[in-house]
């Protein structure tokens, strides 16, 4: 007579398995799928695949050169500017090829909206700064409702209470991460799915850097927000998944807990503990 087989509480059933899988799949927003980049006869990127789910902060982390910002250029065609670059493999955004011929890529980039290492707000007004894509996008029925755009992308960024009584003055005149979260209000304002950001605190202050950090983790709320950053501990505080990229390969991906202190590669753990990077 067989031995009645004792099953953990703690273990998922097959139900439960497949329940967790139907979860992750309806939570899927971008997957990426055997993704090379050349620039030229040069290969930057080998053959990346990876899933990136709705609402979670996914880091980007690995040393200089080792192909996070090339990776994030590709997921808004970014490098289709660069003459010389050429992407294979397919990266899908809610199902959709992004490559696709019927993908229009001004809609795509609205889409997936992008923060840079380096501030870059318009020479224009706090306001036209904040407006200027859902003016551009045709996203306001009239001025009332530009208004209500410009001050509720304002608020998300965590800045209206402090330029609400200087809208008209330059964008170029607040703080350096007054005017990072400018840029990100400017990003929000035209409703994108998906906000990249490429090493965002890089040139900001440690109190700066606490306010964005602190703005990711409400903004993951409605976007799925992918970030580049070189600073383990910011990877660590804002992001619930962690992408490992080492010499253009992507090497390890988890949740960001299980990444820092139970990594699966010894590479991983050589750049975590400082020992290649």
């Amino acid at each position: 007579m067989l031995a009645q087989q004792q099953i953990d509480p703690s273990t998922p059933t097959m139900g439960q398995n497949q329940q967790m899988s139907i979860h992750l799949e309806n939570n899927l927003k971008v997957k990426v799928s055997d993704v090379a980049v050349y620039y030229g006869d040069k290969q930057a990127l080998f053959g990346i695949d990876l899933d990136i789910y709705k609402n979670q902060v996914t880091a980007l982390i690995g040393p200089s050169g080792c192909g996070k910002s090339t990776f994030l250029r590709c997921i808004n065609r970014m490098n289709d500017t660069i003459e010389s670059c050429r992407v294979t493999g397919s990266i899908e955004i809610d199902g959709v090829n992004i490559s696709d011929r019927s993908v229009d890529v001004v809609e795509l980039r609205s889409r997936i909206g992008i923060v840079f290492q380096k501030a870059n707000p318009f020479p224009k007004s706090i306001y036209d700064n904040v407006s200027y894509g859902p003016r551009i996008h045709g996203l306001a029925k009239d001025r009332q409702h530009l208004d209500h755009i410009v001050e509720s992308s304002l608020e998300r960024a965590g800045l209206w209470k402090e330029v609400s009584d200087r809208l008209d003055e330059p964008g170029t005149g607040l703080s350096g991460g007054q005017q990072q979260r400018l840029c990100i209000a400017r990003t929000i304002a035209v409703g994108p799915d998906v906000i990249l950001m490429d090493e965002p605190c890089s040139a900001l202050d440690p109190i700066a850097t606490a306010k964005i950090e602190e703005l990711m983790d409400e903004l993951r709320q409605n976007f799925t927000i992918i970030i580049v950053t070189h600073s383990m501990q910011q990877a660590a505080r804002v992001s619930q998944k962690t992408a490992f990229f080492h010499l253009g390969k992507l090497v390890e991906c988890g949740e960001t807990e299980q990444i820092f202190t139970n990594p699966q590669d010894s590479r991983t753990q050589d750049y975590i503990t400082g020992r290649i990077g």
